[in-house]
């Protein structure tokens, strides 16, 4: 069903309510973009929403109909006491396609949200034109499976839980706040730092790890799926120039797993290319529409 609520993130498109097949309601906002062609839908990192791809998404619409959602839990979207595993994430995301039929899909996932449309694609190959792959988490990163890469990631997210209480989580990201369009940012600082966004994260962050860990001996089958890799080049928000060399080697050996695979780096960011580089994504998925 369709919402004709106006809110001040309408830069994002048309409000839709999801049904998942448990009856649980995902929140996702559309831009019809031009033509019938192949629809463009993004999947956002790990305690990120829609908002997110708030750079991106208006440039895709030119082209494409461009979709952003919230993940159960987050955003405007009811949480899921099922669990949020990655095999419960991806069957979400198909359910939302579902909806969405009948595609075919590009899908764009960022950080946490890449493993997610991987899996999600590998499901149902048959109606998925493509994948962008946004400096993605990636098996083939061996930093990831690290103690201390976990007893960092469990640190990261008590203090955040802490300051999410406190009210205090939104000072840590106010370079976000500024960076994000103004059209968005009431959204962002009152749904994405929330006590409730960050027992989300940690029921993710729960099982991912071991997850992904299964894939380096099984990743999901992509077969002939085209799949472009955007590598960020600048070390920061927690990634060191090792973690990002070792990042970045993996996204090119992901890139070259594919048939049709494709290696870029965006020269101007970090881990966050959907907010300081978006043109990178935009002309990525414009160009394997084109192809």
């Amino acid at each position: 069903m369709v919402s004709n609520e106006v809110t001040p993130a309408a830069l994002l498109g048309a409000q839709e309510w999801v049904q998942m097949r448990d009856g649980r309601m995902l929140h996702a906002q559309v831009l019809p973009g031009p033509g019938s062609g192949p629809s463009v839908v993004f999947e956002a990192g790990s305690g990120a929403d829609r908002s997110s791809w708030a750079a991106v998404q208006p440039g895709v619409s030119r082209f494409a109909r461009a979709v952003v959602y919230d993940r159960a839990g987050l955003g405007r979207s009811q949480p899921d006491p099922g669990g949020r595993t990655l095999e419960r994430m991806a069957d979400d995301l198909n359910d939302l396609l579902d909806h969405f039929t009948p595609g075919p899909f590009i899908l764009v996932g960022h950080s946490a949200g890449g493993p997610i449309v991987r899996l999600a694609a590998a499901r149902h190959p048959e109606r998925i034109a493509g994948l962008v792959l946004v400096d993605p988490t990636d098996e083939a990163a061996p930093v990831l499976f690290t103690r201390r890469f976990r007893a960092g990631e469990r640190t990261a997210l008590a203090a955040a839980a802490a300051l999410s209480r406190l009210g205090l989580l939104r000072h840590s990201f106010g370079w976000l706040l500024r960076a994000a369009p103004e059209g968005v940012r009431a959204d962002l600082q009152r749904e994405a730092f929330t006590p409730g966004v960050i027992r989300t994260q940690r029921e993710q962050a729960r099982t991912f790890l071991d997850e992904l860990r299964a894939w380096q001996r099984r990743p999901p089958d992509l077969g002939e799926i085209p799949v472009t890799v955007v590598s960020g080049a600048v070390p920061g928000h927690g990634m060191s120039r090792a973690v990002r060399a070792q990042a970045n080697a993996a996204h090119a050996t992901r890139a070259a797993a594919s048939a049709r695979g494709r290696h870029v780096i965006a020269e101007r960011s970090g881990h966050y290319v959907p907010v300081s580089d978006p043109e990178v994504i935009v002309d990525e998925i414009r160009r394997m529409l084109a192809a």
